[in-house]
């Protein structure tokens, strides 16, 4: 610890980490094109447009000097350099797209990096490790693994991004048995501030690797992820609708589910509350899911037997059918997070404050046309043990001794006007379900990366001990803090001066 922080300390010290004067944009995409760098996109060019409306929320719909989409990890490395050391240039880096807080992974005064085509996925049988681009979607790693009968801890909707969740934690229907899917990882590939090619593994560069899990974009490009693959089963699910006049008795069944979880970790369940205007009402989603095909495992019974489903269906499907589900496309969305214990009043409160958002958005939306989500993600006390019997990652969740579940947030609507509003609205609804749970004694600090808003201190969260360790990995991997300050984008690690 002595050593982190006086690392940390130097790193200030020398001043390495102040902001470079900036330099014209358009002049850090011509310099790309006059370095030999291929794919850099200008507005004009045919697939700027296409790159710009091809994230999932129009909240990140940015439009940057130049897209640059680089074929490889060497020419990840070659527009690394050519920024760094021939620009004063910011840069975004993007993989699936798909979060929705603006900048986090666009840009609009610079270059965004678009990793889009670094999308392959293979499997080696003989280490049974599947290699990743940062540039898939879920939904062509399944149908890559499905085929061949190995499965991976990756996310739940197709159209989600490897490099982004994975950089986050990531939740996946094995999250019980396996661990978040950043535990599974076995080594990273990485392109540093240098431009460097490293491997970060449990063997070589080890302080990197475990900053990487969890970590976010604070400390390179990672350009392959090597996996811990796995022989899968069918799943069997169940997927229901209710009305939102049964609410009561679907709470008391996800607090006792969570907390049976552990005696059986085939299981995963969705819950969640969402008003959806085709409807003009608030329905409940719940799919029930068992990885090792077994259907209705008595763990799922209280679910099972809520009443008065508007339909429910049974199906066995593989990752890439399960992985077709979708969000709604189209909106401006905006997303919070907290974690709270297992606790039935918490969860009930969240709830409440969901409806209460959906009450005075009928009201003031200008043309009633948004969406909502109150989802509740279980994070048990098993998740953090697995963590810790694969080596431990950033996220602080090792030592955690109870039930946890955090909440996602979620509104998506239209225009800009509408935005500021809903904004308001949902940071209201977090302020008071935060204070809520200090004053019940159900808070947790951890926030959740991959579905926080901008403003979260999501790092600091993780707690000082592991803060001061992600600070000493940046100033050993990169001294001058470019991922610090020339990527303004996502996460970054919070002043503890």
């Amino acid at each position: 610890m002595k050593s982190a922080v006086t690392t940390f300390l130097h790193y200030l010290s020398t001043g390495s980490i102040t902001q470079a004067p900036r330099m014209a944009p358009d002049i850090c995409c011509q310099l790309l094109k006059d370095a030999g760098v291929p794919n850099v996109y200008s507005p004009g060019d045919p697939l700027y447009q296409e790159r710009v409306e091809s994230y999932w929320s129009l909240t990140s719909q940015l439009t940057p000097k130049c897209f640059v989409l680089p074929r490889n990890t060497e020419e990840v490395s070659a527009v690394v350099k050519t920024l760094v050391e021939e620009t004063k240039c910011e840069f975004a880096v993007r993989s699936g797209g798909h979060s929705s807080n603006a900048g986090a992974n666009n840009i609009v005064d610079g270059v965004t990096v678009d990793l889009s085509l670094l999308n392959s996925t293979t499997y080696d049988p003989a280490t049974g490790l599947a290699s990743i681009g940062p540039g898939s979607h879920w939904l062509e790693v399944y149908r890559t693994l499905d085929a061949l009968g190995v499965g991976v801890t990756g996310g739940r909707i197709g159209t989600v991004g490897a490099g982004g969740l994975l950089a986050g934690g990531g939740c996946s229907l094995y999250l019980f048995r396996q661990g978040l899917a950043c535990d599974n990882v076995k080594s990273y590939e990485v392109v540093l501030a240098d431009g460097r090619i490293v491997t970060a593994s449990s063997d070589e560069n080890a302080d990197l690797f475990e900053a990487l899990k969890g970590g976010g974009s604070n400390f390179g490009i990672v350009t392959r992820f090597d996996i811990a693959a796995f022989r899968t089963s069918p799943i069997w699910g169940v997927s229901m609708v209710h009305p939102e006049s049964v609410g009561k008795v679907h709470l008391p069944a996800l607090k006792n589910w969570i907390d049976d979880v552990e005696s059986y970790q085939n299981g995963s369940a969705m819950h969640f509350w969402a008003y959806r205007p085709a409807q003009k009402q608030t329905l409940i989603f719940t799919s029930v899911s068992d990885v090792s095909g077994t259907a209705n495992a008595p763990i799922f019974n209280d679910f099972l037997a809520i009443p008065g489903a508007i339909n429910s269906t049974v199906t066995t499907n593989n990752m890439s059918t399960v992985a077709l589900n979708t969000q709604t496309e189209g909106y401006r969305n905006i997303w919070f997070t907290l974690t709270f214990k297992n606790d039935l009043d918490t969860l009930a409160k969240a709830v409440d404050l969901h409806n209460k958002l959906v009450d005075e958005m009928k009201v003031e939306s200008s043309d009633g046309d948004f969406e909502t989500q109150c989802f509740f993600q279980p994070l048990p006390a098993i998740v953090g043990r697995h963590a810790a019997e694969r080596g431990g990652n950033i996220l602080g969740i090792s030592k955690q001794e109870e039930n946890t579940v955090i909440l996602l947030g979620s509104l998506g609507l239209n225009g800009v006007d509408q935005e500021a509003l809903g904004r308001k609205k949902m940071l209201a609804w977090k302020d008071e379900l935060e204070q809520y749970t200090k004053d019940a004694g159900t808070y947790v600090p951890y926030r959740y990366m991959n579905y926080a808003d901008a403003s979260q201190d999501v790092v600091a969260s993780y707690g000082e001990e592991n803060v001061l360790k992600m600070w000493a990995v940046s100033s050993k991997y990169d001294p001058s803090g470019v991922f610090q300050t020339r990527v303004p984008g996502g996460f970054k690690l919070p002043n503890m001066a």
